[in-house]
């Protein structure tokens, strides 16, 4: 595997780093809701009326914003679209990627257990209020 997988609790205090960012791959309906502060929106799917769709964008807009040696942190609801955001960042050269395991709302087994609590369970910082030039529309959509 050619990225780091590390939940939530382990994420913070290296986004208190100034050379992390943190990327949400979730789509933009998930990201206005709550998302960790400081956050780049920049989906790998689409809500459609069809269900979720590639983000046809997804890959221009990552490579338009940001360098191969970047450290980024990728999360989504709950890890599964983050990994496979990193596996094909790390197709493309990207080197110092994580992906952020339980990602937003956490992630559970099929008998709605509890295994990896997510960034809000953890009473870790959330926003509705997006920065600017970090919204979807103004990176890339």
């Amino acid at each position: 595997m050619s990225y780091e997988t590390i939940h939530p609790g382990e994420a913070s205090p290296r986004l208190d780093e100034a050379d992390y960012c943190y990327i949400d791959v979730r789509s933009v309906p998930e990201y206005e809701a709550g998302h960790v502060p400081g956050a780049y929106n920049i989906p790998l799917l689409h809500m459609t009326p069809a269900g979720m769709q590639p983000n046809e964008g997804f890959v221009e807009a990552m490579e338009r914003h940001f360098e191969k040696d970047a450290k980024l942190i990728l999360g989504c609801k709950i890890g599964g679209r983050s990994g496979r955001a990193c596996e094909l960042l790390a197709g493309m050269g990207y080197s110092k990627l994580v992906n952020m395991d339980g990602g937003f709302s956490g992630r559970y087994d099929e008998a709605g257990e509890l295994l990896v609590e997510g960034w809000a369970g953890r009473g870790l910082p959330v926003t509705t209020t997006p920065e600017s030039g970090r919204t979807w529309s103004e990176l890339g959509g």
